[in-house]
């Protein structure tokens, strides 16, 4: 393999190995994505739509895309991706996680290519996806912009990337590190480091100097009553998505 630069934290990444074998207990340390992940989805799946003309009411929408979960964890993304017909390419930094994601893939009869790799990495080897899912990660490296930029390389001219991050302001203090680390003991103390996180304008920014044409926002608001997370077109104060599309050269 070409040896490339990493923007991976290895603290970052210790973090995450400690939870591993968590990742598809609903219940667990990874609660908070299990609660999240049908907007995650919803999102995800009507912007490749939409990219690239495929009708969801279809069996197997994304047949004939290679789609790349960057930072895949356990699988929560990369097996629905699967399912939808798409070739899946799973990456992440953290090696604990890699076994984690194939035995529940080969459990649910899935194929999909696991990989304890980085997003440089791959990039370097020339790797290419019509699609880049990249959620929840960025906040987690230590050059955001080096990330992002080695994520456009591997999106092929046209493709699309959807990143979602969190907001920095008080109020993702309070509820993201707070409310989710030391109240609801969702995550571990630690899990999220305030001064990492990253305000919208900031991200689409950086996507743009990453070489991106970003193209549509969204937030991710938890409602704590009906105890569902929703799609909103105006608040993105704390939890937020977005979509980008490498231009065509």
């Amino acid at each position: 393999m070409t040896t490339a630069r990493t923007t991976v934290d290895p603290t970052e990444i210790a973090k995450f190995e400690a939870m591993a074998a968590e990742w598809w207990d609903p219940t667990g340390k990874f609660k908070p994505l299990h609660l999240m992940n049908p907007v995650r989805l919803d999102y995800i799946t009507r912007q490749i739509a939409a990219e690239y003309g495929r009708d969801l009411t279809e069996p197997l929408a994304f047949k004939g895309l290679r789609i790349l979960d960057i930072g895949c964890g356990g699988g929560l993304l990369s097996e629905p991706m699967a399912r939808l017909g798409a070739t899946v390419v799973g990456a992440d930094a953290a090696e604990r996680n890699i076994p984690v994601a194939r035995i529940h893939a080969e459990q649910s009869g899935l194929e999909i290519d696991y990989r304890h790799t980085t997003a440089e990495a791959m990039a370097a080897d020339g790797e290419q996806f019509d699609a880049v899912l990249n959620m929840e990660v960025v906040e987690h490296v230590a050059d955001p912009l080096a990330y992002l930029t080695a994520c456009k390389d591997l999106l092929k001219p046209d493709g699309i990337m959807c990143t979602s991050t969190i907001n920095r302001n008080p109020k993702s203090f309070a509820l993201a590190i707070v409310g989710a680390e030391y109240v609801m003991k969702w995550l571990p103390k630690g899990t999220h480091e305030w001064n990492k996180f990253i305000t919208p304008d900031e991200l689409f920014e950086l996507l743009r100097n990453a070489g991106l044409d970003p193209v549509d926002r969204k937030g991710f608001v938890f409602n704590p009553v009906s105890w569902q997370w929703a799609i909103s077109d105006r608040d993105l104060s704390v939890n937020y998505v977005t979509a980008a599309i490498r231009p065509a050269a």
